[in-house]
């Protein structure tokens, strides 16, 4: 059995079905922009909704998506919900992708 073979049967359903929402996340661009605006700090819903141009309700619906699969995390202050990225791994995809595509 060669080697691609193994590794391919080694992935579990569970694996496979968290890969591929990890991908999905990361096929929107609005959750890409949300994602990149958390690589470096933290930023309230109407900070994050601010600097993208986008309505608070698309924002949060978005950060919903992604903090369901724990890509981000939130911190409450008050009435004002504070998000930052919560996988550094997916970061770390997300800038060798953004750095890739901006070689071209």
């Amino acid at each position: 059995m060669s080697q691609e073979t193994t590794n391919y049967e080694s992935l579990d359903e569970e694996t496979l079905f968290l890969v591929s929402q990890t991908f999905k996340a990361l096929g929107d661009p609005t959750r890409i922009k949300i994602l990149h605006l958390l690589c470096d700090k933290e930023l309230s819903v109407n900070a994050i909704a601010e600097t993208l141009h986008l309505n608070q309700s698309n924002v949060s619906h978005q950060l919903r998506f992604l903090k369901n699969l724990r890509l981000v995390k939130y911190r409450r202050e008050g009435k004002t919900i504070f998000y930052s990225h919560d996988d550094e791994h997916v970061i770390k995809i997300l800038k060798q992708s953004i750095e890739h595509a901006s070689h071209h």
